[in-house]
């Protein structure tokens, strides 16, 4: 649009002008009080900057350009997704604040009730976009949030009136949940709109159910060794008081239950904790090579005491995405079940291997074994992927027990031999550790034979894709 000041004969009026500013500020000003509604505890500082759009808007549509007007005029127009509502010279005071809102927003547009595809997102700040991958040039609402309580939500905002918060929980290997709070907007050249803030309660709905989840397992697990210790306090202060032997024997057993009982107590609180922050990928980097020789040495003592010898196979300088700690613990938890089941002169095999695509790292490790993915990672071809395969000489697992390996307390039938302690939560930690790595697990077992699992990470640089399978152990 030509300049107030501008020769050409065709430029607008004062008046023109005015009712294209007044326009386009009076939508920046709803969207800012729509948003302040939302969100009460930002209230005051949103309806400020509404009032600052409002003056900046009575600054612009004056017919001489002043020093405040031109320094809050933004060049261009707002980051819209969409033609269906322009909104030009709005404040780029507007777009910073709408941009820098955590939670993300749209501004939805429809025409008529009946016409589905006249439903567009007309604008939407960065954390929308990264949420829902749109592109600047918008997208229809159906294909952005296929939710159908989201969906009727926003027709209720756009040609009701209403204003609605409904909860909505996203697709995808992590679940994400969301309260959806929808509030209508005032109509633009005859175009309803309506306000859409995506408020994320994955948190909340995680401690909830870990709450939950931490007093049904303990309840049930904690039983049994409690039982036991009530009935050997019973027995020590009855007949067995002035039985020494009795007496040692009997603390002995209960000091075991104790120490069953806060291992127990330890693996759900960490269970609990990596289920709260599944859905935060991690941020750091770690040579993989490097944490499996660490817990190689860790586990020494333990291969020692029964015989077990681990041979380790790995390239150096394997590096991945994700957090030390937990890496450390799934392979410490993938050998630690692997030397408990393997025999006395066994050999337990750990490989790590790197630039695998999805398909070669969820491919066979064990030639002739039954196989069967536990967690399977989003799709990416540009990702590639590390991969750690221990392999043990225990007496392995039929099919029908591989889909429920990683439920909490899980164990098969006929290995509940009280030589190998454990609290059945340690694949359960794996596979939440590994989930929320972006990674897959797999396992692979032939009864008589042992069994392989197999948990790979994303890489941190990725490396061209190698030609060939890993060889099989």
């Amino acid at each position: 649009m030509p300049d107030a000041n501008s020769s050409s004969p065709i430029a607008p009026t004062a008046s023109s002008r005015l009712w294209t500013a007044g326009a386009s500020g009076g939508l920046a000003a709803a969207v800012l009080l729509g948003v302040a509604a939302v969100n009460p505890d930002q209230a005051p500082w949103l309806v400020t900057g509404a009032v600052v759009v409002a003056l900046a808007t009575w600054l612009v549509s004056r017919p001489g350009p002043t020093p405040v007007a031109s320094s809050l005029a933004a060049p261009g127009p707002v980051a819209l997704t969409g033609a269906a509502v322009p909104v030009m010279g709005a404040p780029s005071l507007l777009e910073a604040a709408v941009e820098a809102l955590i939670d993300p927003l749209l501004v939805v547009s429809g025409g008529e009730p009946d016409d589905i595809a006249g439903r567009r997102v007309v604008m939407a700040n960065r954390a929308a976009r990264d949420l829902l991958r749109l592109s600047r040039e918008g997208a229809l609402l159906v294909s952005v949030l296929r939710d159908p309580t989201v969906l009727e939500a926003v027709d209720e905002a756009l040609f009701g009136g209403v204003a609605r918060s409904v909860a909505w929980a996203a697709a995808g290997t992590q679940a994400r949940h969301w309260q959806a709070q929808v509030r209508p907007l005032p109509a633009i050249d005859d175009r309803r709109l309506a306000l859409v803030v995506l408020r994320d309660e994955t948190d909340v709905r995680r401690m909830e159910l870990m709450r939950v989840d931490f007093l049904a397992n303990a309840s049930h697990e904690l039983r049994t060794p409690l039982a036991s210790l009530a009935g050997f306090i019973e027995t020590l202060k009855g007949h067995a008081r002035d039985d020494p032997k009795a007496r040692d024997r009997f603390l002995d057993i209960m000091g075991a239950q104790a120490e069953r009982m806060s291992r127990l107590v330890a693996d759900l609180l960490s269970l609990s904790r990596i289920e709260l922050n599944e859905h935060i990928p991690p941020s750091g980097r770690l040579d993989l090579t490097r944490a499996v020789a660490d817990v190689v040495d860790a586990l020494s003592v333990l291969t020692h005491e029964r015989g077990v010898r681990v041979a380790v196979s790995a390239q150096d300088g394997v590096r991945i995405r994700g957090e030390r700690d937990e890496i450390l613990q799934v392979v410490q938890n993938l050998m630690d079940n692997a030397v408990k089941y393997s025999p006395r002169e066994g050999v337990v095999t750990v490989e790590v291997h790197s630039g695998l695509t999805l398909e070669k790292a969820m491919g066979t490790w064990f030639e002739g074994a039954s196989r069967l993915p536990l967690l399977t990672p989003d799709r990416d071809e540009a990702v590639r992927y590390a991969a750690v395969v221990v392999r043990d000489a225990g007496p392995g697992l039929a099919r029908e027990h591989l889909p429920r390996l990683t439920e909490r307390f899980y164990r098969v039938e006929g290995q509940k031999s009280g030589d190998r302690p454990g609290t059945g939560l340690g694949l359960a930690i794996v596979k939440h550790i590994v989930n929320r790595h972006r990674g897959g697990l797999s396992v692979e077992s032939v009864p008589g034979q042992g069994a392989v699992f197999t948990a790979f990470f994303p890489m941190a640089e990725a490396p061209p894709p190698r030609t060939g399978m890993g060889p099989a152990l």
